[in-house]
């Protein structure tokens, strides 16, 4: 079967188009348990509010077994849900497909990552395996500003 092509002007070339400037974000951590999970969630949050077109997945390079209770608490205290969402391994289709890869400082690395990706930039943060529900806040505060500083450059 031969499809009929899609003008750029067409209203389905549009749709494409406009599907395709879509700038797509990536968070890479070890376990997909914390730090990445709030801030993909955070920045589809945000994104979503300013009626952006930003799209943030985030993945581990080990992948875990269950999300950071804590982080979940701390989003759910700023209104933000986690339900749903699950620690996911990385894969090469992850990394071909996104516009900026962050790690998030848990010292992910091309050499410790089976999809030997470059990053966009490291953002250094505490891991919150283990820490109590404070310490989870000022890391969820640091996602915050750091994404709302990403969210800005592509509008520059």
């Amino acid at each position: 079967m031969t499809w009929p092509s899609i003008s750029p002007t067409s209203p389905a070339g549009k749709i494409k188009l406009a599907v395709a400037n879509i700038m797509k974000v990536l968070y890479v951590c070890v376990h997909n348990a914390g730090r990445s999970q709030m801030a993909e969630a955070i920045t589809n949050h945000l994104s979503k509010a300013q009626n952006l077109d930003i799209q943030a997945k985030s993945a581990g390079t080990v992948g875990g077994k269950q999300l950071n209770p804590q982080a979940v608490e701390a989003l759910s205290e700023i209104g933000i849900s986690l339900e749903g969402h699950k620690p996911k391994f990385l894969t090469p289709e992850m990394v071909s497909e996104a516009d900026q890869i962050i790690s998030m400082g848990c010292g992910v690395d091309a050499e410790a990552c089976p999809t030997k990706f470059l990053l966009t930039e490291d953002w250094e943060l505490d891991d919150p395996a283990g820490q109590d529900i404070n310490a989870v806040r000022v890391i969820r505060d640091q996602i915050i500003q750091r994404v709302k500083n990403l969210i800005k450059e592509p509008q520059a």
